[in-house]
């Protein structure tokens, strides 16, 4: 045999394993930024923030496991007046709409309609999370908050890619944490648990910001902060949709603001500036140089009952959009590039301690 033959065999023993070796398997994940609404929405408008997760399912609202085949995934998020619990993990439909058939929406509902579709889900499948748990009041959170989102407020939907081993080294790192609540509604929020589950997917690009809101995390910053970071690495086939409010329930729900543009361009800037004009300036400043961001496209996939497996449909191979608000409505249902970042299960998940608004 001849050395050049030696040496192509050689690479073909070499290479062989490779060519045999499964496809990085890649699914959906996605930031829900949640519209405030309500009599607290006017006093604090900065809403809520979940992550839904395409792979990981809900075992019980707080264990995670991997979804069987054709199982929608879990949203995960932290909340307050939980028996104590840090975060609870609930099924995609019935977190959006509390029932577990999409054929079972109402097209419209009334108070009495939404009551009954919450008891009903509490009844089958969150009694496990504590006797006697309240549904929650006008100033405490409760399980209420947990089913049926979709008919209080409009949802903006962030989506990126993940890889398997991410999934897996996330589901392993929530399960061993202890899942206890130290809540804290300036510095350890809802959406600082979304924070540091990005960090999770992504390391060291999501940390706390002092400007804007003043250190705060808050939903439409966090948004923004993916919204770049999807400009700055295409590969996460960042995609923006919109999950309509159901009508009929509430009035509809207002837009996200942040700290410095919730105190700016409400009725709270005329005290403000009464009392420290200079704080005033400043809090005006912050929200002109980095508050003002556009993040939602104009007419952004809205997704229903009926297709709401659009949020998991790859997005285009050949595309590689510079903005998630460019993405064509049809981006949902071509195929996918495989992207994404792989992580390690300690890279940032153990600062996590508390719960939602």
């Amino acid at each position: 045999m001849t050395r050049k033959l030696r040496i192509t065999a050689f690479a073909l023993i070499v290479l062989a394993p490779l060519a045999f070796r499964p496809a990085l398997s890649r699914a959906q994940a996605a930031l829900l930024m949640e519209e405030p609404y309500g009599f607290f929405g006017a006093l604090n408008p900065t809403g809520h923030n979940a992550i839904y997760f395409e792979r990981i399912c809900a075992e019980t609202p707080i264990r995670l496991r991997r979804c069987a085949a054709g199982e929608p995934g879990a949203v995960i998020a932290r909340y307050q007046g939980i028996a104590g619990y840090d975060w609870v993990a609930i099924p995609l439909l019935p977190y959006l709409y509390s029932v577990e058939n999409a054929s079972d929406v109402p097209q419209r509902a009334n108070r009495t309609t939404v009551n009954w579709l919450r008891n009903d889900y509490y009844d089958g499948h969150l009694t496990g999370l504590g006797e006697d748990l309240s549904p929650g009041s006008f100033l405490h959170g409760g399980w209420a908050q947990l089913v049926g989102v979709s008919y209080e407020r409009r949802i903006y939907v962030f989506r990126f890619q993940t890889a398997e081993e991410q999934d897996d080294a996330f589901i392993a790192e929530m399960n061993d944490l202890p899942n206890r609540s130290h809540f804290s509604l300036l510095f350890n929020n809802c959406s600082d648990f979304a924070r540091r589950a990005l960090s999770f997917y992504f390391p060291g690009s999501f940390p706390r910001s002092v400007f804007p809101d003043a250190g705060m995390t808050t939903p439409k910053q966090l948004a923004q902060k993916l919204e770049r970071y999807g400009h700055k690495h295409p590969e996460t086939q960042l995609t923006i949709f919109e999950i309509p409010q159901v009508p009929g329930y509430r009035h509809r729900s207002g837009s996200n603001k942040g700290i410095a543009e919730s105190l700016a361009t409400t009725g709270y800037a005329v005290p403000i500036a009464l009392v420290n004009p200079y704080l005033a300036g400043g809090l005006f400043v912050d929200y002109l140089v980095r508050g003002r961001s556009h993040l939602i496209p104009r007419h952004p996939q809205v997704l229903e009952p009926a297709n709401l497996l659009a949020l998991t449909a790859p997005a285009p191979a050949a595309e590689n959009p510079q903005s998630a608000g460019l993405q064509a409505p049809s981006a949902a249902a071509a195929d996918s590039a495989e992207a994404g970042k792989t992580v390690t299960a300690n890279s940032g998940l153990k600062e996590v301690k508390g719960s939602n608004e």
